[in-house]
Parts: structure tokens; C-alpha cells; sequence
């Protein structure tokens, strides 16, 4: 049976005295099926919303109004390194072996983990970098001066150390700042999408490699978190009044692409699918499992509560925490393998240093060859066999054809020289005619 779990953190003072939940708990792992259990807690951290990253060996948690991440082992469940940085940092993203940070004077922290360096780019953002969201080529931050920057994360990862950071694309529609992102992985045109959330009652779905806004949608209260569908169906989204909607983007009346047809840049969002009861609060945090049935939601007031999509029925309480959730991450139950594994992560540095690339190999870096499979075998190798009798027993070419079509050319040549010919006869008579006027 397919086993999938996912992290909460939590922040803030304890909501209650409640001595069944460990004290300095900050980061909880939990399974959701086959049964839902606590299997992990992690301690000391008390991570902002959009500061909590997970890889296949570690997991990361920037600390509340602090300059400093937490760094856990998976495996071991501890407590690995505590790293510190010049500026406090307000939001973290990870892409495969790369922590991107965003920090409260607007900059980006680049930090390669399995080699230690670092990458700072200049305060792009006028204010805070509230949240951040990664694409296989490109990183997206949202600020709170209500400005979303689009970034190469080729350009961002150059080893010249000459290259002037600067973002690609800046989305500028929103009118406050800027609370949630949320982004697809694919490469359709119709599907390569990113939506932001703003405290202006706003969200708004772009094209943000061509930094064009395709739909505006207006929602009763402001937007706190969003989470995508993992096809980029349906977009979930929490806001301030513990309401939660569902916005089909590809349904009868498609939002956008080719089947959209004629509408206004702006849609109202009234209908709710659900709400928070009172004593949780609003949904600060949302996280979908990885087929899109199930969306969890984290509350100011410590719980854990479950939305079956399919059946839009009323939520349930997974868990009751005692402070306030932060973020909620899935883990991949289907997540691809990777040729290295980093043990340990390099502490990031500044300035000119030795590249060197520390990680354990886990698979053949480069996969069996066609020369390299008939090496290793013995005789001819089976499949060369195969197609060498298949070929034999193929049936012979249509002759009577091919003599057909030979004798059509053939035709063909014969009209070309005939025209020719009177053409350069004419040529003959004429310069002829023109001597003997001379």
C-alpha cells in the first residue's frame, strides 16, 4: 500500500497548557495513509509561514524574525546544524539540491548545499520576501510592496561572480502585498501558470514568463495561502474570514487558454466550498496530496484539519497542536531517484573558494551504452540477432514500380532536352535577324 505522510510546523507562543504534546515540539511528521499517526517530532523550531523546505535527507525551517535556519536529518530525526545568515530571513524554497532565501531587506540568498556557496543578490524588493516558489527554470518571489520578481535559476546559479542578478520578469498588478504563490511544473502553454495572492482581495493567474496577467479573481476577503492542483485543474484558496474556495480553471467555463473565449480580465469569487469552525481560525497554510483528493489545512488555533475533494463533504480534525500552523508540506510518494544523495550539507561561505561538490553517489552517474552492452556480452549480442533476421525476412521491393517510375523520368528528360533545344534555336535565328538589321 502506497504510504504518504507530510510536515506541519507551528509557531508562536503555546496556545494551552497541554502536557500530552512534548515540549519545543516545532516540526511534526505525519502519516497520512494507511493510517494517519504522529511518526516524527522535531524540536526547537519555530518556523514563519513559507519557511519550511523538505529533500529526501533533510529538512529545513527558518526561525520566526531571527537570521538563522534550522537544519534536521531525516533519518535520524536530530538536529543537524544550525546556519546563520547576515540578514533575518522571512521565507525559504528548495529545488533539488539548492535552498533559496528570501530575507526581510528584500534580497535572495542563494545557498548550494553540497557545495557551500553562497549567491546574494541585491535588494530587488523594496520590502520583505513573503513567499517563494520554484519551477524546474525559474524561481518566483513575492514581496510585501506587492511585487512578484521572476528569476532564471540558470542565471542565478552562474559561476561568474561578475554577473549582475537581476529578475527577468516583474509582476506588477496587485495594489498590497503580496501573501501566497503558488506555481505549475508544466511546460504547456495553456498550463504554465503562476497564481498570486495579495491582501488586496486579489488574486491573480499569470503567464509569467511573459509576464501577462490572464485572469484577476476577486474574492469577499482577503487571501491568506493558496495550493495548486498538481495538473493546474483547480486552484484552493483560504482567506482571512476562514473561508475556503475552489476555482475550476479548466471546467465548463475555462479562466483562460483556447476554450475560455470572450470575458472580463476580473471574476468574482463568492461561492465558498467550505469553512474553518470558529475556534481554529482561519487556514494559514494548505497543502494537497499528491493525486489532488485530499486538502489539508493548518489554523491559528492549532489544528489540522482534513477536506476530501471529492466529495466537498465537512472537514475533520486531524490533529490538534498547541500553537499556531505555519506551513504543511507533502512528501512525494512517487519522488524521482536521484544519482547523488547529499550525508551532510556544507555550510554556506562568501567569496572565492574551491568548488568542490561533497555528496554520496547513489546510482551509475552515466547509464549502459549501446557500445558498452555488446562489450560486456558474450558472442553477438540477442537484439542485433533480431534485427538482422528480421531483416532478412522483410519482403523484397516493388521492381515492377520502381521500373515504372524509371521509365516516367526517363519521358520527362526527353520533353526537357526537346525544349531546349528550340529554345537555343530561336536564341540562333534571332541574333541572326539582329546582325543582318545591323
Amino acid at each position: 500500500m502506497l504510504t504518504e505522510s507530510y510536515f506541519v510546523s507551528v509557531s508562536g507562543p503555546p496556545l494551552a497548557n497541554n502536557t500530552a504534546i512534548p515540549k519545543d515540539a516545532g516540526i511534526y511528521e505525519h502519516t497520512l495513509h494507511p493510517t494517519h499517526a504522529t511518526s516524527t517530532i522535531l524540536k526547537k523550531s519555530s518556523a514563519p509561514s513559507g519557511g519550511l523546505a523538505l529533500s529526501d535527507t533533510h529538512v529545513f525551517a527558518a526561525q520566526q524574525d531571527k537570521s538563522t535556519v534550522h537544519v534536521y536529518a531525516r533519518p535520524k530525526g536530530n538536529q543537524e546544524a544550525v546556519i546563520n545568515f547576515p540578514e533575518r530571513i522571512r521565507s525559504i524554497a528548495l529545488s533539488h539540491d539548492v535552498l533559496f532565501l528570501g530575507t526581510q531587506e528584500g534580497r535572495i540568498i542563494v545557498w548550494e548545499l553540497c557545495t557551500g556557496r553562497q549567491v546574494t543578490t541585491p535588494p530587488c524588493h523594496v520590502q520583505a520576501v513573503t513567499c517563494i516558489a520554484v519551477t524546474p527554470y525559474h524561481l518566483l518571489t513575492g514581496s510585501d510592496d506587492s511585487n512578484v520578481h521572476v528569476w532564471s535559476l540558470s542565471r542565478l546559479l552562474e559561476l561568474n561572480s561578475t554577473t549582475e542578478h537581476e529578475p527577468q520578469e516583474t509582476l506588477s498588478n496587485h495594489r498590497a502585498a503580496i501573501t501566497a504563490l503558488a506555481v505549475s511544473k508544466s511546460v504547456n502553454p495553456d498550463t504554465n501558470i503562476c497564481i498570486s495572492a495579495s491582501k488586496d482581495k486579489s488574486c491573480v493567474v499569470w503567464n509569467y514568463q511573459l509576464g501577462t496577467p490572464l485572469r484577476t479573481l476577486l474574492f469577499p476577503s482577503a487571501p491568506i495561502s493558496l495550493a495548486l492542483d498538481p495538473c493546474a485543474r483547480a486552484v484552493y484558496a483560504s482567506t482571512e474570514d476562514r473561508s475556503l474556495y475552489a476555482v475550476e480553471l479548466f471546467g465548463e467555463k475555462a479562466l483562460f487558454g483556447p476554450e475560455s473565449g470572450e470575458g472580463s480580465a476580473a471574476v468574482q469569487v463568492s461561492t465558498a466550498f467550505g469553512a474553518a469552525p470558529r475556534e481554529a481560525g482561519p487556514a494559514t497554510c494548505l497543502g494537497l496530496n499528491y493525486d489532488g483528493t485530499i486538502l489539508l489545512s493548518g489554523h491559528s488555533g492549532g489544528q489540522v484539519r482534513r477536506w476530501d475533494l471529492s466529495s466537498r463533504a465537512d472537514s475533520t480534525e486531524l490533529a490538534s497542536l498547541n500553537a499556531a500552523v505555519t506551513n504543511i508540506n507533502f512528501v512525494s510518494p512517487l519522488a524521482p531517484s536521484n544519482p547523488t544523495r547529499p550525508v551532510t550539507v556544507i555550510k554556506p561561505f562568501l567569496g572565492n573558494r574551491s568548488y568542490n561538490f561533497t555528496s554520496r553517489i547513489e546510482s551509475d552517474m552515466v547509464g549502459e551504452t549501446r557500445f558498452s552492452k555488446m562489450l560486456n556480452s558474450n558472442g553477438i549480442p540477442q537484439d542485433l540477432l533480431e534485427q538482422a533476421i528480421l531483416s532478412f525476412q522483410e519482403p523484397a521491393g516493388n521492381t515492377a514500380g520502381d521500373a515504372e517510375l524509371q521509365k516516367e523520368n526517363e519521358e520527362l528528360w526527353e520533353i526537357i532536352n526537346e525544349q531546349r533545344a528550340l529554345q537555343k534555336k530561336t536564341l540562333e535565328r534571332y541574333v541572326e535577324a539582329s546582325s543582318a538589321k545591323a
